[in-house]
């Protein structure tokens, strides 16, 4: 099928194909420098089912792009559908499918983690049975009588994801929901999302530590200055960028990329060391071990590095310089795309 969105029509697929469908959007913001592009002509599909990582540096637009698809911030131009529904015209159909953590969640301190639930569930109207449930879905039933003050940081976060259980949504979004939780924490909202997608719901997570997303995501989108840089399962596109390279250290590094690239290696210098990669075909480390014995260099490490999103983005902006739109300091009285840079 075909729609048109700012004057440009695109060809997509089914609707059900897709919880969020996004094409063009655009929004501007006023800085100290000027009117800036916080998302500049941007297409995002979020597949259905599964956890869908939206990567980027902060200030690349991932708030901006949440906010517009929640109908928080309304786009300039550009077309927004979930769940078959255009937002923000009909956010009214949709909203009790989406649970969404955009911005820290407030719970009373000295309440226990039930209690602060039970209230909420009370003020949206779901059954006080929702509850348990939830809190059973985020591994937090045996701590529900605790205060929330004596949670650790990992413990708020997923009593936050528990809040957003309470309506059941099909569709979860999470902004960068492991800032400043230490490594237990982050495991424990990893393991908290993928449990959610192997039930079945659509988990769309922020972040811009993209190592973190790539170990429990599905698919991804890699935006940059608001615009798309590549989409697609992680496999394919890991795949696409070429699996592995060598990192090499010998005595002298000149001469051994000269000989490795004779010998039709792909080389790259990095300091002393040496990133190698096969021209064709897979990895052969031996290969790269007898090219430079046969010559007298003897290699002082070789590591085989597998390649993993971060190493994917870098190469993809390193020509463009693509990343922070640079609006994440605002004076008085300017507006920030992101709200405080992501």
């Amino acid at each position: 099928m075909t729609l048109t969105a700012a004057g440009r029509t695109v060809v997509v697929e089914s609707y059900a194909d897709y919880a969020v469908e996004a094409y063009n959007l655009r929004k501007v913001y006023r800085t100290r420098k000027g009117r800036q592009a916080a998302v500049d002509g941007l297409d995002l599909r979020v597949p259905l089912g599964g956890v869908h990582g939206f990567l980027g540096p902060n200030g690349s637009g991932k708030t901006t792009t949440i906010r517009m698809l929640l109908g928080l911030v309304t786009a300039d131009s550009g077309y927004i559908r979930v769940f078959d529904h255009e937002v923000p015209l009909h956010l009214d159909r949709v909203i009790d499918q989406v649970g969404a953590i955009v911005e820290q969640p407030r719970f009373f301190p000295n309440f226990s983690g039930r209690k602060n639930l039970t209230l909420l569930a009370r003020a949206i109207g779901s059954p006080r049975r929702q509850v348990e449930v939830v809190l059973e879905d985020v591994g937090l039933a045996n701590r529900a009588r605790d205060r929330f003050r004596t949670y650790s940081l990992g413990m708020k976060q997923r009593l936050a994801i528990a809040a957003t259980l309470l309506k059941d949504p099909s569709l979860l979004i999470f902004d960068e929901p492991t800032n400043g939780l230490d490594p237990a924490g982050i495991h424990e909202i990893r393991a908290t999302m993928r449990s959610l997608a192997d039930r079945g719901k659509t988990v769309l997570v922020s972040s811009h530590i993209l190592s973190e997303v790539q170990q429990v995501a599905d698919t991804v989108s890699i935006i940059g200055r608001g615009r798309m840089l590549a989409e697609g399962r992680v496999s394919d596109i890991l795949s696409a960028a070429g699996e592995q390279y060598a990192r090499v250290s010998v005595e002298d590094p000149v001469r051994a990329a000269e000989l490795l690239q004779s010998a039709g290696f792909v080389v790259q210098r990095s300091g002393r060391e040496l990133h190698v990669t096969m021209s064709r075909g897979p990895l052969d480390t031996a290969e790269i071990t007898r090219v430079l014995a046969e010559r007298g260099l003897y290699v002082r490490e070789l590591v085989p590095v597998q390649r993993d999103l971060e190493s994917v983005f870098l190469e993809l902006t390193a020509d463009e310089h693509l990343g922070a739109t640079g609006t994440r300091s605002p004076g008085r009285g300017s507006r920030t795309p992101d709200g405080g840079g992501s």
